[in-house]
């Protein structure tokens, strides 16, 4: 499991997050969600060491993490892996190489072993049969797909997805937010999804957390969400452009 506790975060003199404590459960998807610039990102950040905060601390499965030395947090990143907005995949490298550089990295497979074990990893994406093909010969969506595969060569327990549909078509989006589910459902594994992309959030979370001035406003079912009578949560997810919210 894991546990932001009490995590408070500044830049200068802009208070991000207050005193924000969220835990996440093993095996379900957790949507971290709120207007651009609440700290959706700045949050789950602290887990795998990008950022560290003012004050609080980050459990994983028992063990405060908040304070690790940089070489103390390589384990940590090989157990949650971050998917970020923009793929990040090298454009001289083909899909399958790009999936293949953490098995030779981290794994030690080399030659025919880590195209074969790279395949793998992108038939569970449904990506195998473009194996061959440049990143530049494919869709966002699709990029994002064999991103998602890279990931999972260190056979991480947590998932971080950073804004995992924007930029997409809603069919290459609702292909990601199957993917996701699938992960959880079928593998297990834990995701985080930063989002504020109101379909996937009504259709793939078990869990939701709303950041909003630096404070869980919400952390619920989507069902809790559809209920509140919080004008603010209701102004967010009907997205309206006129209510109590403060942009």
């Amino acid at each position: 499991m894991i546990e932001f506790s009490h995590i408070s975060k500044s830049f200068g003199s802009k208070h991000v997050l207050r005193d924000v404590s969220l835990f996440v459960d093993k095996g379900k998807i957790l949507f971290i969600v709120g207007i651009s610039g609440a700290g959706k990102s700045v949050l789950v950040k602290h887990l795998v060491g990008l950022l560290k905060p003012d004050s609080g601390s980050v459990i994983l499965d028992g063990v405060d993490i908040t304070h690790l030395s940089e070489k103390e947090f390589y384990p940590v990143r090989m157990r949650c892996a971050m998917v970020f907005q923009h793929s990040t995949l090298f454009d001289s490298m083909t899909l399958c190489e790009n999936v293949m550089l953490p098995l030779r990295k981290h794994k030690g497979l080399q030659g025919e072993a880590s195209r074969t074990a790279a395949l793998g990893f992108l038939k569970r994406v449904q990506m195998d049969h473009l194996a061959d093909r440049f990143p530049s010969d494919i869709g966002d969506g699709l990029r994002k797909r064999v991103a998602i595969a890279r990931a999972l060569t260190l056979s991480p327990d947590f998932v971080i997805f950073d804004e995992p549909t924007t930029g997409l078509d809603p069919l290459a989006a609702a292909n990601v937010d199957q993917l996701i589910r699938q992960l959880s459902d079928e593998q297990g594994v834990t995701s985080i999804v930063v989002s504020h992309d109101l379909r996937s959030i009504f259709t793939v979370a078990d869990r939701i957390a709303m950041i909003y001035q630096g404070n869980i406003r919400l952390d619920g079912t989507p069902d809790d969400f559809r209920a509140t009578a919080d004008p603010v949560v209701q102004q967010f997810i009907q997205g309206l452009a006129e209510g109590p919210m403060v942009l």
